[in-house]
């Protein structure tokens, strides 16, 4: 009787636990796949459930595309594989080609995990040596660039028709994360004509306050991800961390990260890490979503 009215309390509160997470994951395999937000979503879920299991032991293998963490008492497998824009990218004689109806290389990768995390989204709007890509392949056609939406578009319709035709319904649930917002312009959440001292989050300790948030920087990128995913015949969790994350403009590691030099810290306007985010921090709250969505 104490043990079921225990579980129909975590069941009304959806609390992380890491031990029920690893209980009802025993045997399985749950892989996040795309860009380094959806890494900072692992490693954060790979310290939740390792605080609640300290005992466990615990084995990881880190490469690049592909790293494993387990949890061998239970036969529980984190993985992430390091896909930023999820389709293929080839290299031809030292030219990388982005082949946006290509993704069977990554893909069978994929295949055997029974939970699958997916994002992508910062990498498309990239330019200049930040990209990972020389040229566009789209239709048979080589383009030195194009529309930024159009491109992701394409490849998401390429992964869309991978998961549709590839992934068993009975066996793995497929999620996708929304876009992670950024916070590299203070005119997005301060208004008038004060004068702000930096160019970024540095120096922000509070959230947005209320519950709007002025701009944002992804919804482009969200009504395309929206679109597609709505036309999938497979039943796809959108995990939406889009506006929730847009207020936390105090919560990412700024010049903070440990990977910066002294010069660097002494210039946040330009060394400030806005995009990604503080563990412990906001990426737990994503996975206390992920994990009541999971098992309630």
């Amino acid at each position: 009787m104490a043990a079921s009215k225990l579980r129909a309390s975590q069941h009304v509160h959806g609390r992380f636990d890491g031990l029920e997470f690893l209980m009802n994951m025993k045997g399985k395999t749950v892989m996040f796949v795309g860009d380094s937000m959806g890494r900072n979503q692992w490693e954060s879920l790979i310290c939740l459930i390792s605080a609640a299991a300290p005992q466990t032991q615990m084995q990881i293998s880190s490469g690049d595309p592909l790293s494993i963490f387990k949890f061998l008492d239970y036969d529980v497998s984190l993985a992430f594989y390091r896909a930023p824009y999820l389709v293929d990218i080839d290299v031809v004689q030292g030219t990388r080609i982005l082949r946006l109806e290509d993704i069977s290389s990554n893909g069978n990768a994929w295949k055997d995990a029974d939970v699958l995390m997916f994002n992508t989204g910062h990498w498309w709007s990239h330019k200049g040596s930040l990209k990972e890509w020389d040229l566009i392949e789209s239709g048979g056609t080589y383009y030195q660039d194009l529309d930024r939406l159009v491109a992701l578009e394409k490849g998401l319709r390429t992964w869309a028709d991978w998961v549709d035709n590839n992934v068993d319904r009975t066996r793995t649930r497929v999620f996708f994360q929304s876009i992670s917002p950024t916070h590299y312009d203070p005119s997005e959440w301060r208004t008038g004509t004060t004068v702000t001292p930096t160019k970024n989050c540095y120096g922000e300790t509070t959230p947005v306050s209320g519950m709007t948030y002025p701009t944002g920087e992804y919804p482009e990128q969200m009504r395309v991800v929206d679109n597609v995913i709505g036309d999938m015949h497979f039943p796809v969790y959108i995990l939406d961390i889009t506006m929730l994350s847009e207020l936390r403009k105090d919560g990412h590691p700024s010049i903070y990260s440990g990977d910066l030099s002294p010069d660097q810290r002494a210039n946040p306007d330009q060394s400030a890490d806005c995009s990604h985010w503080c563990l412990p921090g906001l990426p737990d709250t994503w996975n206390q979503l992920f994990y009541t969505v999971l098992f309630y």
